[in-house]
């Protein structure tokens, strides 16, 4: 089984990618979690999801294609120029909703709101390793956390890999999530909450 093959991505994941590579943004999700996350989108039928790091939109994009018609997408994040990229492919669909903030006071500002997510894809600092108990605690019961890399990356500094170790530890004594490491694509943790 090779599976890279038949992906089928978004319609629009081909041009954000170009747009990606125009600016120089090198941080952008793998193909790979792309495809699991929109997988897991579909599972939650009018969701209402959550993504912590728009950068240009390309995780946003499979997120979308997952999603049905009456399903909702909040995505943050702080830089500009990345979220313009996203924006110009993706803004036209009323189910999305971009922000343009800081990952940690989006999460703080939701919290009083009691909203809550079904599926939290957490790629940025903030949701993973700042304000995740907060993040957390935005889940619905049955609802999925998936982080992603995980595993050593060539931009990593040398002080990162002991922060990836204390995150799964934190992750795995939870009692209140059920949480599967996954050793493929990029290294990534799925977690279910289950009260």
């Amino acid at each position: 089984m090779d599976d890279a093959h038949n992906l089928n991505p978004p319609a629009s994941l081909q041009e954000i990618e170009a747009a990606t590579k125009a600016i120089g943004f090198t941080m952008a999700s793998d193909h790979l979690t792309g495809a699991l996350l929109r997988t897991l989108v579909a599972t939650k039928p009018a969701g209402n999801f959550l993504e912590l790091g728009t950068g240009t939109g390309l995780a946003t994009a499979w997120i979308m294609d997952g999603m049905d018609t009456h399903a909702k997408l909040q995505t943050v994040d702080h830089d500009e120029a990345l979220v313009m990229v996203a924006k110009r492919f993706l803004a036209d669909d009323a189910r999305v909703t971009f922000h343009l903030t800081d990952g940690g006071d989006f999460i703080q500002a939701l919290t009083p709101q009691q909203q809550k997510f079904d599926l939290i894809f957490a790629d940025t600092w903030a949701g993973k390793y700042t304000h995740l108990d907060e993040a957390l605690a935005l889940l619905n019961p049955g609802g999925i956390y998936l982080i992603d890399d995980l595993l050593p990356q060539p931009n990593w500094p040398e002080d990162h890999p002991p922060k990836v170790a204390q995150l799964i530890a934190t992750l795995e004594q939870k009692e209140n999530l059920r949480v599967t490491k996954v050793n493929w694509s990029t290294g990534l943790i799925i977690a279910v909450k289950v009260n």
